[in-house]
């Protein structure tokens, strides 16, 4: 296996491991088991965990956005808001995993922050903007409707991640499409 497959093996034990620990719950060890390497490679590959933890939060971000590009490609705008929205909610039923990084991505970013680390969330924001930058651009530059889908959706993560079925009454008044 080259550098590059294994680095992306890394990335994507890194996401399961991530997803399930949070940034400080989560050994390097563990990943380098699940990918079946030793740590000293895993470090070879990416400068420390931090590197690979921000990786792991890159892809999931590319995965996003991807979704919410193939899903808005040649859509008019009054029509893209359901077709991301439907794109994005198969996505995070179907790869629990990306769902439940995005948690632990905001959890390990104001951990960070709260002890002084401000530099740690940089690149997670920068991620963030280029898919707020694509809603907007797909909502027709709606500044308005691109926060309410961007907080809708963060909405559904939370209710999705503490297991709430879709027809519970804590959904009401959410649009269901």
């Amino acid at each position: 296996m080259s550098a590059e497959e294994r680095r992306e093996s890394v990335v994507r034990a890194a996401i399961a491991e991530f997803a399930r620990g949070g940034y400080h719950g989560t050994s390097t060890e563990a990943i380098a088991r699940r990918v079946g390497v030793s740590q000293p490679y895993l470090f070879r590959l990416f400068p420390g965990k931090q590197a690979i933890f921000l990786a792991a939060v890159e892809r999931c971000q590319q995965e996003i956005l991807r979704t919410f590009e193939e899903a808005s490609e040649g859509v008019a705008p009054e029509d893209a808001k359901r077709t991301m929205g439907l794109a994005y909610e198969d996505l995070i039923a179907r790869d629990r995993d990306t769902l439940l990084m995005l948690l632990q991505m905001c959890v390990a970013v104001a951990a960070a922050e709260a002890a002084g680390d401000m530099e740690f969330g940089r690149p997670i924001r920068a991620g963030w903007e280029k898919l707020r930058d694509h809603v907007h651009a797909a909502l027709g530059g709606d500044a308005k409707a691109s926060s309410r889908f961007m907080g809708h959706g963060m909405l559904i993560n939370a209710l999705v991640s503490l297991g709430f079925p879709t027809d519970h009454r804590v959904w009401d008044g959410l649009p269901q499409e």
